[in-house]
This record gives C-alpha cells, structure tokens and sequence, in this order.
C-alpha cells in the first residue's frame, strides 16, 4: 500500500497539514508520507505511511489520524 492522495489533511487534533509526497526508505523499503504543516513555520515532517493512514480510537471513538480535506 503505497497510494494516498497529496493534498490537505487534518489531524485529529486539528491542524492543517499539506502531503507533498511519499517517499521510500532505501535500506527497509518502507513508504513515508512527506507532509508540511500548514501553521507556525511550516515545518517539514515525515511518518511511515502506515501511521499516517491508521484508524486510531480515543476516549471510546475510532477515527482517521488523518482525514483528507481537499486536492489542492
């Protein structure tokens, strides 16, 4: 699985970030979502794309640790 869509997503706890890109680690082969915050200095950040897409459960509710928001 290594297809997410680039564009806007929204933490589940609300900040705004921008998927630039997935990369692949070169000794694990492991995907990497590339992403920049949409706040403070826009700060450029990687998580493994397996994180990055997880459905993850707080105080008794499951949801997208990342939810896509638009293509733009």
């Amino acid at each position: 699985m290594n297809e997410i869509k680039l564009g806007k997503y929204q933490h589940f706890k609300g900040n705004l970030y921008q998927v630039e890109e997935v990369a692949r680690h070169s000794e694990t082969m492991e995907y990497f979502v590339v992403y920049r915050a949409l706040y403070d200095e826009n700060g450029l950040w990687i998580r493994p794309l397996k994180m990055f897409s997880e459905i993850i459960e707080r105080d008794g509710k499951t949801f997208p640790r990342f939810k896509f928001v638009s293509s733009d």
